[in-house]
């Protein structure tokens, strides 16, 4: 026998079927004397983050029970560019193919997959550049618009709602660990509203 293979088959919605997907593989798994671990059908759109029958594959993979996996495209398997080539890499760290019947192939084994696999990977830095970029572009133009962009400086909502709490504990001579409990806050919560009181002095922040 050949590789040992696990077949992949996914469909965006529920009127649609895997069949087609799965006669194709398995055909060709037969014509190159493939040995077909698994087959795997999951229903699932393109841009849907959780796909557990996808991770019961990777999986195998890297169990090393299996050194390929058959789809009928690359779109079958990755959910974006960034999804794909990370998956991709993932499954190469384990010397694990993903072989397409149609498009681009990444069959580790070939010097064309392996030079795919080069290209994917530049593709995916530039789209994570580009996505970098955007986010910084759109944080600009929102300071230029007079925009706070997160936390104001120095605010504090929940701790700044319970600090007179807080302090009066302390001064009855609570632990910070009780006062946590009491308030449901955590210890560092605790200890910065102190700091901040020690640090302002009897104010009327805490007031």
């Amino acid at each position: 026998m050949g590789q040992k293979v696990a077949i992949y088959c996914r469909v965006s919605t529920n009127d649609q079927s895997c069949e087609r997907q799965e006669i194709d593989l398995v055909a060709f798994a037969k014509r190159a004397s493939y040995e077909v671990v698994g087959l795997f059908k999951e229903t699932a759109s393109g841009i849907k983050d959780s796909r557990a029958v996808r991770n019961e594959v990777i999986e195998l993979a890297k169990q090393r029970h299996i050194t390929a996996i058959l789809v009928t495209e690359l779109s079958r398997w990755g959910r974006s560019t960034i999804d794909l080539v990370s998956t991709l890499q993932l499954l190469q760290s384990w010397n694990v193919s993903i072989i397409a019947l149609n498009g681009l192939q990444y069959d580790l084994s070939t010097a064309h997959g392996k030079m795919i696999a080069s290209v994917f990977s530049s593709l995916a830095e530039f789209e994570r550049d580009l996505i970098k970029e955007r986010i910084k572009s759109g944080i600009a133009a929102a300071k230029a618009k007079g925009r706070q962009i997160g936390r104001t400086k120095g605010t504090y909502v929940k701790s700044h709602k319970l600090a007179k709490k807080v302090i009066e504990a302390i001064n009855n001579g609570s632990s910070y660990r009780r006062i946590a409990k009491d308030l449901s806050i955590s210890k560092n919560t605790v200890t910065h509203i102190v700091k901040r009181y020690k640090t302002n002095g009897n104010n009327s922040d805490f007031s």
